[in-house]
């Protein structure tokens, strides 16, 4: 059985930046690395960016160049799952029945695809956009492909609506919602960038979402709650993640909405933390525990988790963004943007550029969008941390 100083199941953004803070504080422990994908560890963000629009090559998003692990003396094990973690013997048993003996453990698990629960929800057609392997099987078909069906309202869907429509694939998009990001755009944007959205050629249904998704004779029809019939050569669902913390609930660590964690990261185990989507951990500015499911997030809490457990001792407190770009439309973002917050839109020009505040009862600002502004996080971050409370008029014009 092999000994490890370290071990970080999760091959993903989380777990790869562990490796960094693992070495930032012990340049000699022994680490392993253990990935369910048979892929080096990549950065996941361009698979409905710059991948789709053709920007990037699948060599180009890796992490680190497949040399890194190596020389970083990494034990890299890809094409591995674990099934078991013994917390009482620090004892990890892959899908091959291989034992492991860790003395830190990360667990960076990440998120698992929503499905739909309808007939045909679980056809092998339907494209659960999530990893390396979904865009390959997609990117395969969109040469012979000229109509798309996309299901779900959110960032995920309105990136890849907009991907394949700049891949001149003709898209209907379904959604619950009123408007697509109904759930994180201000009020008054919302109604601004489904416009655009329509104006770029998407068929945009708004208020509805599938019952039935079948296998035609040149496609899949997909039909709807409120009896329409949507054709597609693809059908490409982002309908959210879950948490993948079942492997920590088996092995009796606290879960909640994720893996339980404190400031340092460490979950209800000494020996055990969890860092990315996984896990749900308290953010200090916002003075609430909750995850955060964002390349930045995952990038900087595996960092400080592996510096954790190599006996760092340091708090998490960073603020994280996330970046998105729909057609005419670029956003950075921080902190909370929750459109049932109040919010309103400071614009610098009306429809194209401004800055968006969320805003507590008190007047505390939890999140801050910026669309078309650039070089302004920082100054997002110092709102969102601050204790003070704004009015609206305070808050004009205070960015960009």
């Amino acid at each position: 059985m092999q000994k490890f100083d370290y071990a970080i199941v999760g091959a993903g953004l989380a777990g790869a930046s562990a490796v960094k803070g693992i070495r930032k504080e012990d340049q000699e422990g022994s680490i392993l690395l253990v990935g369910r994908e048979e892929q080096f560890p990549y950065n996941r963000p361009p698979l409905s960016k710059d991948l789709l629009l053709g920007d990037k090559t699948v060599e180009e998003i890796k992490i680190e160049d497949e040399g890194y692990y190596a020389e970083q003396g990494v034990e890299l094990q890809l094409g591995t799952e674990i099934t078991e973690i013994d917390p009482d013997s620090n004892l990890l048993t892959d899908d091959r029945g291989k034992n492991y003996e860790y003395g830190k453990l990360l667990v960076a698990t990440g998120g698992s695809p929503r499905k739909l629960d309808i007939p045909g929800g679980r056809l092998d057609a339907v494209n659960y956009y999530r990893q390396l392997g979904d865009y390959k099987s997609l990117r395969e078909r969109l040469d012979r492909a000229t109509k798309a069906v996309v299901i779900g309202g959110g960032f995920i869907g309105s990136e890849i609506t907009a991907g394949l429509i700049m891949n001149d694939i003709e898209v209907s998009v379904v959604f619950p919602e009123d408007f697509l990001l109904q759930r994180v755009l201000p009020e008054e944007l919302a109604p601004i960038v489904q416009r655009d959205y329509r104006d770029h050629g998407a068929k945009v249904i708004p208020g509805d979402k599938p019952t039935r998704i079948s296998k035609g004779p040149d496609g899949l029809d997909v039909k709807t709650e409120q009896g329409k019939l949507l054709h597609g050569d693809l059908v490409v669902a982002g309908i959210g993640i879950s948490p993948e913390d079942e492997l920590a609930k088996d092995a009796g660590l606290k879960v909640y909405d994720g893996v339980e964690v404190d400031e340092c990261l460490k979950t209800s185990d000494p020996d055990i933390y969890a860092a990315g989507d996984n896990a749900y951990f308290p953010f200090s500015a916002l003075g609430e525990s909750l995850r955060v499911e964002h390349w930045d997030n995952a990038k900087s809490q595996g960092e400080l988790a592996g510096e954790n457990m190599a006996g760092a001792g340091k708090t998490y407190d960073y603020v994280p963004y996330f970046f998105s770009d729909l057609f005419d439309f670029g956003f950075e973002a921080v902190g909370d943007l929750n459109s049932r917050l109040d919010n309103f839109m400071d614009w610098k020009e009306k429809g194209k550029t401004g800055v968006g505040y969320y805003l507590s009862k008190d007047g505390k600002v939890r999140g801050v969008l910026l669309v078309g502004v650039w070089g302004a996080k920082g100054d997002a971050r110092d709102l969102v941390k601050s204790e003070e409370s704004f009015s609206r008029e305070d808050l004009v014009g205070m960015i960009g």
